[in-house]
Parts: C-alpha cells; structure tokens; sequence
C-alpha cells in the first residue's frame, strides 16, 4: 500500500542517501515538450472564477493524521484549517477533496493539479502538502509549487522504559526492533544502513500511525517517520527525538502546494495568504492546536 511516506522518497531515492553535487536552480533541466494534438486537459478555475463563484476545492490526502482526515463526516486536521485559511482570505468557502495517495508524486500532480485521472478524474484548485525541493520542481513546468507554509523532520519514537537514559539512535536497530511506515524513506534508509545490518530488525506497517499503534502494544521498540505523524501518535510511556542519521543528507523537507500554472493570479493570492498567516501566529497556532511541533520554512 503506497502511503505519503513515498513523497520524500519519489523526490529522489538514493540520491538522498548520499550528498550529491550542488548546482544553480534548473541548470541543464530542460523545459517539457508538450505533445500537439492531444485531448484537451482540464486545467481547473482562475482566481476570477473562484470569487464569482464563492468556492475553492482543496485537495488534501485521506486518512493522514494529524494532516488531513474525516471524522464524523467533517474535515479535520493541519491541512484542513490551513485550507480555511487561504478560503477566508480570499473571500470563499473551502470544499476539501479527499484523495489518495499514488505511488509517485510525479503520479498525484498529475491526477490533481494539472491534468485528472484519465476515468472520470478533475484538477482540483489547490493541492496541499507538497514537499517542496526546486530541483524536483523544475522538472514541472505544469505545476506551480508555492505557498511554502512548515518543515517536515524525521524522528524517532520510542518506549521511555526501554531507553530510560537517552532515545536509540540508527545503530540501535542492529539488535532492537523497530518500526516504519512500508515504502516510506525511514523503511528505505534503515533497510540499507550500515550495509543492511538493521534490515532484519524492522517491522513494517501500512502507516506510521499503525507503526506508532505497534509501539504502544509492544510490538517494537521504537518507531522512526515523520515527527509531525509521530507526535500525533504518541501516548503514555512514549517520546520522542531528532537523532543524527548519518548517511542521509536530508532528514526534513519544506512542505507548500501546487497549482495549474495557468492560474497564476491565484498562486499570488494563495501565497499572500500564508505569509500573512505565518506573520500573525495563526499557521503556529494551527500546528499547536493539532500538538504538533511547528518549525517555520525558509521562504
């Protein structure tokens, strides 16, 4: 089952497992040849359209806690409020779409930004919680990513009792079990640590939720993924680091949204919004409010 833990992966696997070579934004990135002739793409509603009509469908993932998710038939979660938040500012009323998520991002863009699923797929006008990093993001020239509103970090998890004097560290999972979301990149980067050393010492689940359920249970003895899912899980007996994670370049992400670049304008607005959000405290208080640290991006 692909879970969001594949969208820091899909940016580039093993390119993240080792420092690559630094160069200038798009240098020798060349621009996408768009096919003549094909069938018309849909490419979602202008800013114009949004405020005559007085709605704005946000696309957010399902069942992504502390994220995005429905509970009693309402939209919950980070995602959500920040989505009422840019509607407001707009002068609309938000209409939250909940997806799921593809095996790539290359494939979820795709299907909810600038072109739809080809059966019975749309393009919706906002699409949040898209790691940012501008080398992926030259490769779209479809896509508009902006609106860059909190960083992602890896951590890990664990059980007080079991680490009474300081929280394990990768080299740990050579001899005690852990936990991680199957296909995400805490399950690639430990499966290839040290030479495969901890590969046999991992317990994948479906989600770092149902990873952190494990924790809890005394199925494992830490559990390593997004700290954002992690705090969101944690419960008596359990906390939580940031260690080193050597051999691995990036361990946080920026995290924004994409757009149709034919709307332009809206992107604009979009992101007028969040820096008026991050400017006032309300994007803190909204990450506060879910019990998640918030660490504001570099915009």
């Amino acid at each position: 089952m692909a879970g969001r833990g594949w969208q820091i992966a899909a940016l580039t696997t093993a390119g993240w497992l080792a420092a690559l070579p630094a160069f200038a934004a798009c240098e020798d990135v060349p621009p996408e040849q768009r096919l003549q002739n094909t069938a018309p793409r849909d490419i979602g509603r202008s800013l114009d359209r949004i405020r005559e009509e007085g709605w704005i469908e946000i696309a957010v993932y399902e069942d992504f806690r502390p994220w995005s998710w429905e509970e009693a038939g309402k939209p919950r979660g980070i995602d959500v409020e920040l989505g009422r938040l840019i509607a407001e500012d707009l002068g609309v009323t938000p209409r939250f779409r909940f997806v799921q998520a593809g095996e790539t991002l290359d494939q979820d863009l795709l299907n909810y930004v600038y072109k739809g699923a080809t059966v019975g797929g749309h393009v919706s006008n906002l699409f949040l919680h898209v790691p940012y990093d501008v080398d992926y993001a030259c490769r779209f020239d479809q896509v508009t990513f902006t609106g860059l509103y909190g960083e992602e970090h890896l951590a890990i998890a664990y059980r007080s009792d079991d680490y009474p004097e300081k929280g394990p560290v990768p080299a740990y999972f050579r001899y005690d079990t852990v936990g991680v979301e199957n296909d995400s990149i805490s399950d690639f980067y430990l499966t290839g640590f040290a030479r495969g050393q901890t590969a046999d010492k991992i317990n994948r689940y479906t989600t770092t939720g149902a990873a952190m359920a494990g924790l809890a249970a005394g199925e494992v003895m830490a559990v390593m993924g997004p700290r954002a899912e992690l705090e969101a899980a944690l419960a008596p007996g359990l906390t939580l680091h940031e260690p080193p994670l050597p051999g691995l370049a990036r361990s946080k992400w920026t995290l924004g949204l994409a757009l149709s670049f034919q709307h332009r304008p809206l992107g604009y607005a979009v992101d007028d919004a969040i820096a008026a959000g991050l400017a006032d405290g309300r994007i803190a208080a909204i990450f506060a409010d879910y019990g998640v640290s918030f660490t504001p991006p570099l915009r």
